[in-house]
């Protein structure tokens, strides 16, 4: 059971460290974002120490990702960007890509870099669970 604990430990910190890197978060930054110690965090990622269920879901928050996905690992039915979702509005994802595209199409390189941290800084105050088109911040 020891071993099996322990793998399973390695796998999610694996899972933690696979999502961070493809939001292009450093260690340190992404350490700040969860308030924890960039040591801790490398650890956690190495599956050499457990986490509290808190700590995990904060984890989760920040890196946009299921608890279910970090814990057992990828589902197809868990990206939550999929082409022609509606999870941001009733049937109007379209029309707001469309609109999101044009406005990207104008911007230079550097500025879509400086977008990008933006927009990876902005979502985990969202709450991207509620039904209406409208994003609401989150009450802490």
């Amino acid at each position: 059971m020891s071993d099996n604990y322990e793998l399973e430990l390695i796998a999610i910190g694996q899972r933690i460290r696979t999502e961070r890197v493809k939001l292009k978060f450093s260690r340190e930054v992404f350490a700040e974002m969860v308030e924890l110690s960039d040591y801790y965090v490398g650890q956690l990622e190495r599956g050499e120490r457990t986490m509290s269920v808190p700590t995990l879901a904060k984890i989760s928050i920040n890196l946009r990702v299921s608890l279910d996905h970090l814990i057992f690992g990828p589902k197809e039915d868990t990206d939550l960007l999929k082409e022609g979702s509606t999870r941001y509005g009733k049937g109007n994802t379209n029309s707001n890509n469309e609109e999101i595209n044009q406005l990207l199409t104008k911007c230079s390189d550097k500025e879509l870099e400086l977008i990008a941290t933006l927009i990876k800084t902005l979502i985990p105050y969202f709450n991207l669970n509620n039904t209406n088109s409208e994003l609401k911040p989150k009450r802490f």
